[in-house]
Parts: C-alpha cells; structure tokens; sequence
C-alpha cells in the first residue's frame, strides 16, 4: 500500500447527503474534489455487494479524474425482508431519489409479511464499504456497520435516506433526530472510515 499520506482526494459520488457526510470525516487539511468541481455521471452499479459496488464507484471515478478518489457504497439490511434494501436501498427512492417514496415502499413491504409489525422491534443494520483508489490501481476496503431497528414512524429531518427511521442500538432518537455530530461519531460510515483513516 502505498506510505505516501493522501493530501488531495476525490470524492466519487453525486448524492449530497453522502459527500457531505464523507467531507466531514476526513482530515481539514486535505483538498477535497467532489462531482461540485467535475460533473461526471455515475457508473452504473453491477456489482453483486457493497464491496464490489464500492470498488467499482471508486475505480471509475480515480480514472475519471487521474486522482486518488474515495467511494462508498452503503444501505440499509431490514432483517424481516431478508435484508432488503441492502445493495438496492437508493433504488428503493426511484430515479428522482425520492427517500419518502423509499420509506413508504420499506414499510408496505414489511405491512406485507407482518400486519402488527409496529408492536414488534425489528432488527436492521446500517452497512458501508468505503474504498480509496489509487490512480496506480492499488486500492483499499473497509466495512463498517451499526445495529439498531426500524422506528414505526418517520422522525427527525437531519441526515437523508432512511436516517429517519433507523434507530441505533442503545438510543432512543432516529439518526433523523440525532444532533450530526453524534450521529457521525457511531454511524456505519464513520466505523467504516476508522479502518482507513491511517492514510490520511
């Protein structure tokens, strides 16, 4: 890998919630570029796992740019629907990444397999697999996760996706509600990060 610290770093993703969120993690120091400064379209994402849709985002937009770019690849897992959204949770919004679209959709399917589904906890976890790409095709990844259940209701308006109606483990608040910067010290992305933040 390479010993070099990273001193300027692309950001490969054209959702803002998530390059603000990313923004926020790495070093003040380091010169950010993002799809703000560049424009570029998104690959389409055939990967099978966040891993490889991870992977992919990272690759394409490192040769994008001929910089060293970080992406991530990140859902929800609803254990009473097999742990769907998973890979398929920004798909869930439709083409205008609609999140309430997505959470109307999360609870008609779990309506579907449970009627009084809301008098029962159900288990869901937040997944992220962060990647940094080199130009010279070397490349790290990182998982991170964070346990917790889906609220009955949709609460809170800070984060974006499905942040209104997860709640963490051990907490009473939705990442929705949650002030960001609690929200970021235990959050699956910021679990993930910690794994990476070395070469910075």
């Amino acid at each position: 890998m390479p010993k070099k610290k990273i001193k300027e770093i692309f950001i490969g993703s054209n959702n803002k919630g998530k390059l603000k969120e990313i923004a926020d993690l790495l070093p003040k120091t380091l010169k950010i570029y993002s799809n703000l400064d560049f424009k570029i379209p998104s690959p389409k994402e055939t990967g099978a796992t966040f891993d490889e849709n991870s992977l992919l985002k990272a690759k394409y937009f490192s040769k994008k740019t001929n910089k060293i770019c970080m992406s991530d690849d990140s859902g929800i897992e609803i254990d009473i629907l097999n742990k769907a959204p998973g890979i398929y949770s920004a798909d869930w919004s439709g083409k205008k990444r609609n999140f309430n679209l997505a959470i109307k959709k999360v609870y008609k399917e779990i309506s579907k397999k449970d009627k009084n589904w809301k008098k029962r906890r159900l288990s869901a976890r937040f997944v992220c697999v962060l990647t940094i790409f080199w130009p010279n095709g070397q490349f790290v990844s990182k998982i991170g996760k964070i346990e917790g259940r889906i609220s009955n209701l949709k609460k809170g308006k800070n984060g974006f996706g499905y942040d209104p109606i997860f709640i963490p483990k051990g907490k009473r608040l939705t990442f929705g509600e949650m002030n960001p910067n609690e929200k970021y010290r235990i959050d699956h992305r910021s679990n993930a990060f910690k794994k990476i933040k070395k070469f910075f």
